[in-house]
């Protein structure tokens, strides 16, 4: 799937609960290491979301203390590394969603 597809999909998901666009893109930023400069690149690019992941440029070390289950499975306990990727991102935009403060969400 293409980027520009999925990660809109996870704006709105905050914006239902009443979080920000510019919320979705402090954790993305935060995880990934892209500027929101970089982001909205890629969301005019033909970039598939995994690539998005692959070329990251600065992944977060601290990513592995996302725990939790998305989509009913543990975060920690998945280990293709694409994935897991891809469900931390997941589990921020959740924790925003569910109104964690975001100075819990960058952990």
């Amino acid at each position: 799937m293409s980027f520009s597809k999925v990660f809109p999909m996870l704006v709105q998901k905050a914006e239902r609960k009443n979080r920000t666009q510019a919320e979705v893109y402090a954790v993305t930023e935060w995880l990934t290491g892209y500027t929101p400069e970089q982001i909205d690149a890629a969301l005019a690019s033909d970039m598939t979301y995994g690539a998005f992941f692959m070329n990251a440029p600065a992944y977060n070390s601290r990513a592995e203390l996302i725990t939790g289950k998305v989509c009913g499975v543990q975060v920690e306990s998945i280990e293709d590394p694409l994935m897991k990727k891809i469900r931390q991102l997941d589990k921020l935009v959740d924790e925003l969603a569910k109104g964690r403060p975001m100075e819990k969400v960058l952990r």
